[in-house]
């Protein structure tokens, strides 16, 4: 894998632990990104078609956390859809069946098919989604950060694939795409309600009893925030000490 050459670089008027929300929740997506979900419609895809296996959030130390599911969007490896033409989907067939003679049906089946959304604690993301996006946020204020993204894609992959990728990736994720602008607007929207003090707590309880949380729970908010709070709380006593000595 490499990573391929131009960095996305934008702000945004919101304080970056929002951005970690947003990347990595199950269900802001139909709401907030409904352009996007009705240019699929328009593209031939049919949305009406469920999941073919439940999607799994999962907590995985550190304040690490993923969340892999399946989606109706085409991606770049091996899961076509109408929009990339009907020569990719001999090519497809052909690649999806050399990953089941490497892999195995299951393993295969969620590399292509699948989709992850991973968060390595604080502020690195890897959205496996409609291509591989690598995503840093650094806070600039409190109420401002400042965000770079990369593509990241196979290095033996052909000139023609490359460029469906980042096709891909730039219609989604690009600044000037279908989700960005949406996600900078809303976030900020939240920042300035958060102004409100009448309201002290965000209540990130759901899915907190379900054996098998699901993208649409919130255990992946929940590692995050809870690893925060413990950096934050450890560090409180570290601090006082110093100032005493000094």
């Amino acid at each position: 894998m490499e990573i391929v050459g131009g960095t996305q670089a934008y702000s945004m008027r919101a304080n970056w632990k929002l951005l970690v929300e947003n990347s990595i929740d199950g269900y802001h997506g139909i709401p907030t990104h409904q352009r996007f979900f009705t240019f699929l419609v328009d593209s031939g895809i049919d949305l009406r078609e469920g999941p073919r296996i439940p999607g799994v959030a999962k907590a995985l130390g550190n304040g690490h956390a993923v969340m892999e599911y399946d989606a109706p969007w085409g991606r770049p490896l091996a899961r076509w859809v109408p929009a990339f033409g009907e020569a990719k989907k001999a090519e497809f067939a052909v690649l999806q069946k050399a990953l089941e003679e490497r892999f195995g049906l299951e393993r295969a089946h969620r590399m292509t098919q699948y989709n992850r959304n991973l968060l390595i604690f604080p502020n690195l993301i890897i959205n496996d989604i409609t291509a591989i996006t690598v995503r840093t946020f650094f806070p600039v204020a409190a109420d401002y950060m400042e965000i770079n993204a990369w593509a990241l894609a196979p290095k033996d992959e052909t000139p023609e694939n490359r460029a469906l990728r980042l096709d891909n990736f730039l219609t989604f994720l690009g600044p000037g795409g279908f989700a960005t602008p949406d996600d900078v607007d809303m976030l900020e929207s939240c920042q300035r309600g958060f102004l409100n003090r009448e309201v002290e707590w965000s209540d990130m309880s759901r899915g907190m009893k379900r054996d098998q949380p699901v993208p649409t729970d919130e255990l992946q908010l929940r590692t995050f925030w809870r690893r925060w709070n413990q950096l934050i709380t450890l560090s409180q006593p570290i601090r006082a000490v110093s100032q005493q000595a000094a």
